[in-house]
């Protein structure tokens, strides 16, 4: 194998697994450090710089950081990397003084962005204090899209989403909130330099089954009750309530339905449970709510009587695999099974809606009924037209939509400026060394066992009484410091310099998890399978250094490496050390000059 470019951004990057499997890249150790510092307004501008909604995200996030946390290999559970943004969130002192500050000169360019949700926001944050002309177009009041119509306000108080929103439009933002957009052609007709489309995915599906439309009035779309109950239309609900479907939003929906006045309140799936789209907390939280989830039932039909719906016919299935592992579901042959209830919530996915979009103006769509867009540039096959969010690829979730709209905002930047928006700048990285002494270090490297503490909950009774009463209580600042503790900063990397090396063997015998071997080189296939303890991991990649005195190469498997730094505290002649690799991620206007940037420049140091 070729000597390792650690020079390359991605690298170190990949190794912290955490930021690396984060859609928005946010700087997860570096902001966990500072929260063990209590150094929460720090902590709060590092993840604003990236993620944009710290105290929104730190309620609701998917946490695809969490699956990819090393302490995840090590213990049971990973650090609780989502709530701890929440203990920034709620221990920062006014922000509001590091926000970057109004453009006091405009650029002449005017930007339209439909839809006030996470991605137009987003591209908003990017590219107001840049000097854009921004007006943000929504069909309700106010701004936020489904942070603020579909997650329940038991998740997300309606406090949380008018201040983070606020940061946002507080920057010159023009709010243009209850003007529905109708055409797209007549948007573009009025002289804007690019349009965003971040209008998510504002279709339910429905069940089109026998029953349904004898039984209408108690069948209700999903996303459409939360919304309704989000702005108060809907009050309350019938006793015994049936939720159709496996996701997050039909886990909102069981879950709402028990504070509206939902007694017996069932969610029926057609897959197993470990096959449900859920993450797994919703369904934690919504069984501990005494919520049954039953599963392998597939509706057939809507019983009624007199007009009215009785319940829900249901079909018993199996799971049966074919040669090639590919699962069907078949009818097990029991009897139908008939549930009775007063109302259902059906809750079986989302789809996008483009009726606002004529097909004359040169943007294509694929035979899902989808725009066409770029997967890097986020452009549509119109020039200057953006899609991002659900609006550009199908549900995902907040994160994803901030992500799109960082790299859809340096895109409209581009092409306002004329450039060719394929150019990407690339984000800026740095390592600086963490040694204070030779046994010292300026971080914490104690990897002890620690067992990942637990939210506290509001009391269940008292949690069910109201739909806007908060149930997580968060972290509190000595919870939110032990769960910090737990990190085993993945972004303090070890860094080997082969002059240095006398190949004594140090630091392999020191090694807690045998990840460094010192051998002939080979080919990777080879090279694996003959260390001291085989990489078998393919995703992460093998750290290989130049050829030492003797020929052979220092080798070390990032996949199992803690960062721990006994390799650099063991090693007589420094030939290891430690350094903390920081990527700044690439905002419009260039990494790290943009007006983003110089607002975040001294929240690390």
């Amino acid at each position: 194998m070729q000597r390792t470019d650690i020079g390359r951004p991605d690298y170190f990057h990949k190794v912290v697994d955490c930021q690396w499997a984060c859609p928005a890249h946010t700087p997860v150790p570096e902001y966990i450090r500072l929260i063990a510092e209590g150094r929460y307004s720090d902590a709060y501008m590092i993840n604003w710089k990236s993620n944009v909604f710290p105290g929104i995200l730190g309620r609701t996030c998917d946490r695809p950081c969490e699956p990819a946390c090393r302490r995840g290999r090590v213990e049971d559970e990973p650090v609780a990397i989502c709530r701890l943004k929440r203990v920034a969130a709620d221990n920062k002192d006014d922000i509001t003084g590091r926000l970057p500050p109004l453009a006091t000169v405009k650029n002449g360019k005017r930007i339209a962005l439909v839809g006030a949700g996470p991605a137009s926001l987003t591209v908003a944050r990017d590219l107001a204090p840049l000097g854009y002309e921004l007006h943000l177009f929504d069909g309700d009041a106010k701004g936020g899209g489904m942070i603020r119509s579909q997650i329940p306000r038991f998740r997300l108080p309606e406090s949380v989403i008018d201040e983070e929103v606020g940061y946002i439009t507080g920057l010159g933002v023009t709010e243009r909130y209850g003007e529905h957009i109708d055409s797209l052609k007549g948007l573009l007709g009025q002289g804007y330099d690019a349009v965003f489309v971040g209008s998510g995915a504002p279709r339910g599906r429905d069940l089109d089954l026998p029953g349904r439309e004898e039984a209408k009035a108690n069948i209700h779309i999903g996303i459409d009750w939360l919304s309704s109950v989000s702005f108060g239309h809907i009050e309350k609900i019938g006793k015994r309530v049936i939720v159709l479907g496996g996701g997050n939003t039909a886990m909102d929906c069981c879950r709402t339905s028990r504070r509206l006045g939902g007694e017996e309140v069932k969610v029926i799936v057609r897959s197993g449970f470990e096959e449900m789209k859920a993450s797994p907390w919703e369904k934690e939280d919504a069984i501990h709510e005494d919520i049954p989830i039953l599963n392998f039932l597939v509706p057939v039909s809507f019983s009624h009587k007199d007009g009215k719906l009785t319940g829900v016919i249901f079909d018993k299935v199996v799971a049966q695999y074919d040669d090639k592992g590919r699962r069907k579901l078949v009818s097990s042959g029991e009897p139908h099974q008939h549930f009775l209830c007063d109302d259902v919530l059906v809750a079986v996915g989302q789809e996008n809606s483009f009726p606002w979009i004529e097909r004359d103006i040169g943007l294509e769509f694929d035979e899902w009924g989808m725009p066409k867009v770029d997967e890097t540039t986020f452009q549509s096959t119109r020039e200057g037209v953006f899609f991002g969010g659900d609006a550009a690829f199908g549900p995902k979730n907040i994160i994803w939509a901030v992500a799109h709209g960082h790299e859809a905002a340096v895109s409209i930047h581009l092409h306002c400026q004329g450039q060719n928006i394929a150019d990407r700048p690339p984000p800026g990285v740095t390592l600086t060394s963490q040694k204070m002494g030779i046994h010292e270090w300026s971080y914490d490297n104690d990897i002890s066992n620690d067992l990942r503490n637990r939210v506290p909950l509001r009391d269940k009774a008292t949690a069910l009484s109201n739909v806007k009463l908060e149930v997580e209580l968060g972290f509190d600042k000595i919870l939110g410091y032990k769960e910090a503790e737990r990190c085993l900063n993945c972004d303090i990397e070890t860094v080997f310099a082969e002059p240095l090396c006398i190949e004594c063997d140090a630091c392999v015998d020191i090694c807690p998890m045998d990840c460094i071997s010192f051998t002939d080189n080979g080919d990777e296939a080879d090279l694996r399978t003959r260390l001291k303890a085989p990489a078998l991991d393919l995703t992460q990649d093998l750290y290989v250094s130049g050829e030492l005195k003797t020929g052979r190469v220092m080798v070390k498997d990032e996949d199992v490496c803690l960062h721990c730094g006994l390799c650099a505290e063991r090693c007589p002649t420094g030939a290891w050390d430690m350094q903390k690799f920081l990527l700044d991620i690439t905002h419009a206007g260039g990494c790290p000059k943009s007006p983003v940037d110089e607002a975040m420049r001294t929240a690390a140091e």
